[in-house]
């Protein structure tokens, strides 16, 4: 019988490449650094250099629905699972990076975050209206993670 491979989450490219790239590329950037899933990386530098990212937890059936959407649209968007400790460090991180921090210290940001183009778009129910509406596709076309 053959061994069962234990499953382990992996890093999107672009945060591999921040954490193999070493501490200059890092302590060079404007972007905001966090260390999330026991490694260290550049978040804004990752919004910046993907068409269609998405943020969410690890396992979240929500986050996959977004995914398949966007798979389904011909997109292909890269998804960054956080793990459920370091999901406070995370929504801090999105949050000030985008300036939707409260007075009272609370987030209005929710996982499944999707950032198309650099710029936060918005959950599941932003990407489903979007869509139903049919203004999607144009918007991705925009941002290029469409080809046609």
């Amino acid at each position: 019988m053959q061994k069962a491979v234990p499953y382990r989450p992996q890093l999107p490219p672009a945060a591999a490449a921040c954490e193999s790239s070493g501490p200059q590329a890092l302590a060079a950037g404007d972007g905001h650094e966090g260390k999330f899933n026991g490694t260290k990386v550049n978040i804004q530098r990752m919004v910046m250099e993907n068409p269609v990212i998405v943020f969410g937890r690890h396992g979240c059936c929500m986050c996959h629905v977004v995914t398949r959407l966007l798979l389904g649209l011909g997109v292909n968007p890269t998804l960054y699972e956080v793990l459920e400790e370091d999901e406070a460090a995370l929504v801090g991180e999105l949050s000030r990076m985008v300036g939707h921090n409260d007075n009272n210290g609370s987030n209005n940001l929710q996982f499944p975050t999707v950032f198309v183009g650099g710029r936060l778009f918005g959950g599941l129910d932003k990407v489903m209206a979007t869509h139903i509406s049919g203004e999607l596709v144009p918007i991705l076309r925009e941002a290029g993670a469409l080809w046609l």
